[in-house]
């Protein structure tokens, strides 16, 4: 099956081997999103919300870069540091998806740096056009 990177412009290098999304078959794979910064620095230390927003643009930004728009995901994987910021999550999340939502779950886990309070990790349906 033939896939395609999708790495917009100005992704910094990633902490580890991976691309920002991968494209086959129409679908989108967008990697787990952390709130960093290109240089791999966590951004919005201590504010849930401004971390959610924050991932949440830069998976825009991969959906976009692969021919699509945020009303193309299908379906979301979220992890955060603690439930306590479940309900500020949420609130930006449903900025990024105030149409009919997508799938999703959410667990509470620890991630790559302690700082770090939520990871999101996308599917979408782009159709069968590669991106330009």
């Amino acid at each position: 099956m033939p896939k395609k990177a999708i790495i917009p412009p100005g992704t910094g290098t990633p902490i580890a081997p991976f691309v920002p999304g991968t494209l086959a078959d129409g679908v989108l794979y967008v990697s787990g999103t952390l709130p960093f910064d290109k240089d791999n620095n966590v951004v919005h230390v201590g504010d849930a919300a401004a971390q959610t927003r924050h991932v949440l643009t830069v998976i825009q930004g991969v959906i976009e870069a692969a021919g699509g728009t945020m009303e193309d995901v299908t379906f979301n994987h979220i992890f955060l540091r603690d439930w306590a910021d479940y309900a500020a999550i949420n609130t930006v999340y449903a900025e990024f998806f105030p149409g009919v939502k997508p799938a999703r779950y959410c667990i509470q886990c620890g991630l790559v740096k302690p700082e770090a309070l939520v990871e999101i990790a996308s599917i979408a349906h782009v159709g069968t056009q590669e991106p330009s």
